[in-house]
């Protein structure tokens, strides 16, 4: 076989489409492969540079491949599309993996081990386990509310409420059995969370940096945990404002003609990191207005000026940029900001060291 340059492999459960270049950019591979076809076809290949489409089991894939010898590269699913000339099938899709892996600014998916992919398991059960529960306890309030019992907001109002309806000699026996079997499912996932939430905290405390994260002011340990698993690389990113972009944190752009113009943020990236950014961004406002002795000068300004969602967002922003300075300098987050120097009318005043700013040693 003539010496084949790069590789775009589009992957399925079963079938596994392959197309070939030269170094002279001309088709010299089309096929078509089985699954139990292609691990004998890749250990005789020759080592070359293989891109497959960023997608469930490529992470597997990839690692397998780079055991043969070979270099892989995993590219997002809308950097591909583009590059599909017409129409969609499995032949199109592999070419224009090919295509799109030879452009000299393309960005790749870094691989992730096993040991990642089971610390994202462990976070996406917690998610799994936490959406449940919510909608265990809405469906609770509901029947309940059919029968005049309330309860206030929270879900440490639950457990009373059951024990409200329990005692209620009124309800129906039909009624009653059934809010019983409802409580027996929301002990049994209470347990199960507990039993989450432990596996999670133990990950949390044996790596190094998710415990610096986690001094982050609105962080905290599933934070830092979810920030640590989900990032792909650090080095990857250019800036902090490029992390915090990757996360949808960023305003879009709808720029022309020389115009600015931003709208809402981009809501690009991971749903649930960048929701918990915001909620724990929320968190530190809602404590800064309760008096607390965090203290920012750049936070305390913008709520004057902005409605405290966007502050939210702003400051979520700005968690994002200190996490990722963070990792890549392994530096631990410092509270206590230096005393700070002015000079006004000749007298020099100094800043109380009270004062709290967020940014990373």
């Amino acid at each position: 076989m003539e010496q084949i340059a790069r590789i775009g492999m589009d992957t399925s459960k079963h079938v596994f489409q392959l197309h070939g270049v030269n170094a002279s950019e001309e088709p010299i591979l089309r096929k078509k492969l089985r699954r139990k076809e292609m691990v004998g076809f890749f250990e005789k290949l020759p080592p070359s540079v293989i891109a497959i489409e960023a997608c469930g089991g490529s992470h597997h894939w990839a690692r397998q491949l780079r055991s043969f010898g070979h270099e892989v590269k995993l590219i997002p699913p809308q950097y591909v599309k583009p590059y599909v000339k017409r129409g969609k099938n499995d032949a199109a899709d592999a070419e224009a993996l090919c295509e799109a892996m030879s452009r000299p600014t393309m960005r790749f998916v870094p691989v992730k081990t096993p040991e990642s992919q089971a610390a994202l398991m462990l976070i996406g059960l917690r998610d799994r386990l936490v959406r449940n529960r919510v909608q265990l306890t809405n469906a609770i309030r509901g029947y309940a509310a059919e029968f005049g019992l309330t309860a206030a907001k929270g879900i440490c109002k639950i457990e009373p409420l059951l024990e409200r309806i329990a005692a209620d000699e009124s309800l129906p026996a039909l009624a009653r059995e059934l809010f019983e079997f409802h409580a027996r499912e929301y002990t049994q996932l209470q347990g199960q969370l507990k039993e989450i939430d432990g596996k999670l905290l133990a990950w949390h405390r044996a790596d190094e940096c998710s415990r610096r994260l986690a001094q982050i002011p609105g962080v905290g340990p599933i934070g830092a945990s979810m920030i640590v698993t989900k990032t792909p690389a650090p080095e990857g990113f250019r800036s902090g404002r490029h992390f915090a972009a990757w996360l949808g944190l960023t305003p879009k752009d709808h720029s022309t003609a020389g115009k600015v113009r931003l709208g809402v943020i981009t809501r690009a990236g991971d749903e649930a990191l960048r929701s918990v950014l915001v909620a724990g961004a929320t968190a530190v406002i809602h404590h800064l207005g309760r008096g607390r002795r965090f203290v920012s000068p750049w936070l305390t300004d913008l709520l004057k000026r902005k409605p405290p969602k966007l502050v939210a967002v702003a400051l979520a922003n700005k968690i994002a940029r200190i996490a990722w300075k963070m990792m890549m300098t392994g530096e631990s987050y410092r509270a206590d900001a230096p005393p700070a120097v002015l000079t006004c009318g000749g007298l020099t005043i100094s800043q109380p060291r009270g004062a709290r700013e967020m940014r990373p040693r």
